[in-house]
């Protein structure tokens, strides 16, 4: 059986925010959403692809979390490769994401990049394809 990297998981705050997020502004699909009531969280997966051979993304939102998590300092960033990072940036600002840094040549030579960021402020890096 060959290794895959099958997710990464971020704790959000507002699942229905986030899963608004990540499929109307990034144009991935729900895959799968399920309430756990006995441990009193929800599980959500999005992606552009089925799991069985796509990486995607799981959302946890715990329901009993008062304040937006801290992100904090060693969680760098998820990055997605798009096929026009100047019209995509533009769409995003018109639609209210944050962006923190517009799309440009990365300032030592090499790909064109961006930076948004998610309802709670995940960093995502949008990658010239």
């Amino acid at each position: 059986m060959e290794n895959q990297l099958l997710h990464t998981m971020v704790r959000v705050f507002d699942m229905d925010k986030s899963i608004d997020f990540y499929t109307r502004h990034l144009g991935m699909k729900l895959l799968r959403r399920k309430d756990y009531p006995s441990g009193e969280f929800t599980l959500a997966f999005v992606g552009y692809g089925d799991e069985t051979d796509h990486t995607v993304i799981e959302l946890t939102h715990n329901w009993g979390q008062k304040t937006p998590y801290e992100l904090g300092t060693a969680f760098g960033h998820l990055a997605i490769g798009v096929g026009d990072i100047y019209g995509t940036c533009e769409k995003l600002a018109a639609e209210g994401v944050k962006i923190p840094r517009p799309p440009g040549p990365m300032k030592h030579g090499g790909s064109v990049i961006a930076f948004i960021e998610d309802p709670d402020g995940y960093k995502i890096e949008l990658i010239q394809k």
